[in-house]
């Protein structure tokens, strides 16, 4: 059973796990003190072919995470996949690494159990599987699935789904990787369980899987939430269905959705005035021609300090993290490192603002002479957060 660790213990595990690289666990069995608990890591999500070594070490975080689409398997090798080749690479360095599998099927049904199209799919998992096996720390079967299906298919549909792929990963891993493979297995990821909506049957069952299931690690969320407080929710809603020598993943969490709701906020008249802005210019706005033309790193920390409705949440990575580690259950979470492309395509009042999250301001800043990303808001944070 796991123990119960306090704040003390808890610090002292993960500044053993600095030296010590994180070892799997075998199913079923306690966890040790090699295995990650209450680490901070980066994510890049489908854009691991931005990873910067420099920028990694800048950061002091040791965990990466990303995922590979499956479809990308009838595309060619999916050794030379730039997501699978990166991450083999980044742990080849010493990283620790998470890679989750992702199924797009909210433009198709799902394949039924036993059918051709079943099939081909545990064919990937069977192309995939001998590039990651003792190779990443952890693989996450699923990325979201109850947003990557058809709103009519996420009942059992899903599980029956989700259920025949998790069998076949843990049989690959039992035959080709032996009793003390490295690749710890979760089920993931849970979305918006702060609504009622969706902790569905389709969700318990989900869980209760993944409770009865003893080579399954335990379950990856991702609370992207519109206030800080709905994050407790996803907690309450797991942790009770687990078993106790199982822990959790946080590998994406964010305020975006509290971020869009102020993207028409007008900005603050002393910003305006200093970088000659319209008195009634809003928030997209200036979103949106910092990345027409990116500015320097003073004035888009000026930008988000003299905005109100940010700094009500500047405290938000710190006390997220709290929240997550004082469960002493939380394995790993890891956080948005760099705006991408698609964070800033088509830039308007109702776009997603998900590059206001990103460590490193990539897309709206200038870049550093040294050719490395501009620091965003949270990288101090995030850098506290590896000692804590």
């Amino acid at each position: 059973m796991l123990r119960q660790l306090s704040i003390i213990a808890l610090s002292a595990v993960l500044a053993a796990s600095t030296v010590a690289h994180p070892a799997a666990a075998k199913a079923g069995k306690p966890v040790n003190e090699d295995e990650p608990r209450g680490a901070l890591g980066a994510n890049f999500n489908q854009n691991l072919d931005a990873v910067n070594y420099r920028e990694l070490r800048e950061t002091g975080t040791e965990w990466v995470r990303g995922f590979f689409p499956m479809p990308a398997t009838d595309q060619g090798d999916p050794a030379e996949h730039f997501a699978i080749r990166t991450i083999v690479q980044t742990a080849g360095r010493g990283y620790d690494t998470i890679l989750s599998l992702k199924f797009p099927y909210n433009q198709a049904s799902f394949p039924e159990p036993g059918s051709a199209a079943m099939a081909a799919e545990l064919a990937r998992l069977d192309r995939v599987l001998p590039n990651l096996l003792d190779k990443v720390d952890i693989i996450t079967i699923g990325n979201e699935p109850f947003i990557e299906s058809l709103p009519a298919e996420r009942d059992q549909r899903l599980n029956e789904f989700y259920e025949t792929v998790a069998r076949h990963v843990i049989d690959y891993r039992r035959e080709h990787c032996g009793a003390d493979c490295r690749t710890t297995l979760y089920m993931g990821a849970l979305n918006r369980l702060d609504l009622p909506d969706r902790r569905t049957p389709a969700a318990e069952r989900w869980m209760t899987f993944v409770r009865e299931t003893p080579e399954i690690a335990g379950v990856d969320i991702h609370p992207h939430v519109p206030a800080p407080e709905n994050a407790q929710a996803f907690l309450d809603y797991i942790l009770p269905r687990m078993r106790d020598d199982q822990t959790f993943l946080v590998t994406e969490f964010s305020l975006v959705w509290y971020w869009k709701q102020h993207l028409e906020d007008p900005i603050s008249a002393e910003f305006a005035k200093r970088y000659g802005f319209a008195p009634d210019t809003r928030v997209w706005q200036v979103i949106k021609a910092a990345i027409d033309e990116p500015v320097s790193r003073r004035q888009w920390h000026d930008f988000l300090t003299s905005s109100p409705w940010f700094m009500r949440q500047s405290g938000f990575l710190r006390d997220q993290m709290r929240l997550y580690r004082d469960t002493g259950r939380l394995a790993v979470a890891t956080y948005g490192l760099k705006q991408d492309d698609l964070m800033v395509a088509n830039f308007g009042p109702k776009k997603d603002p998900w590059l206001l999250n990103s460590v490193f301001a990539t897309f709206t800043v200038k870049p550093r002479a040294s050719g490395l990303s501009a620091p965003g808001y949270w990288l101090d944070d995030f850098k506290a957060l590896q000692a804590d």
